[in-house]
């Protein structure tokens, strides 16, 4: 079967990676792009968004970066089960802060509004969102301490994007945000 020459420019990262495997795998690089497009798709569906697979892609995208990890969401409980919400310890609140601040620069960059973002603290597990009307939802959470544990952090990552969040607190284990 004759093969069909393809000519591809390569970015710096892509060059990188490409050498990488070929040293790794001791492959030509025709074999090692090849393959790499053969994987890619094969798993196109996986990495694109699409219907009930959107999630796939974002879980991807957080878990590949490093900075996320997969938690039993029991576990989670227990782990906030166990902190005393009324007088918390202050190194605790000095730690989530600062893990909030940070957020705060990385959020005002990627999310253009509050829908955006709340669908994507959604996808950790700690929150579920419904739609209410406009730019008003409802958020609902599995448990108060994780209420206490995610309203400080929605408060606190959301002091440096280009639209305004306001939390109605409600009974329970509900909260109102709305973009102003």
């Amino acid at each position: 079967m004759p093969q069909e020459r393809v000519t591809v420019s390569l970015d710096a990262d892509a060059k990188v990676a490409l050498d990488d495997v070929v040293d790794r795998t001791g492959a030509a690089q025709s074999e090692v792009v090849r393959r790499a497009l053969t994987f890619y798709a094969a798993n196109f569906e996986a990495e694109t968004p699409s219907g009930s697979d959107e999630n796939l892609a974002d879980y991807h995208r957080m878990l590949s970066g490093g900075e996320h990890v997969l938690m039993d969401v029991d576990f989670m409980h227990a782990f906030l089960d166990n902190v005393d919400r009324e007088d918390p310890d202050e190194a605790f609140i000095e730690a989530i802060d600062r893990v909030s601040q940070y957020h705060a620069y990385e959020y005002a960059e990627r999310f253009d509004d509050v829908g955006e973002l709340l669908d994507w603290l959604a996808l950790c597990g700690f929150l579920t969102v419904r739609d209410a009307e406009g730019d008003t939802y409802h958020v609902v959470f599995p448990s108060e301490p994780a209420r206490w544990f995610m309203t400080r952090f929605i408060r606190k990552s959301t002091t440096e994007v280009d639209f305004e969040v306001r939390i109605e607190e409600s009974v329970s284990k509900v909260l109102v945000i709305q973009q102003d």
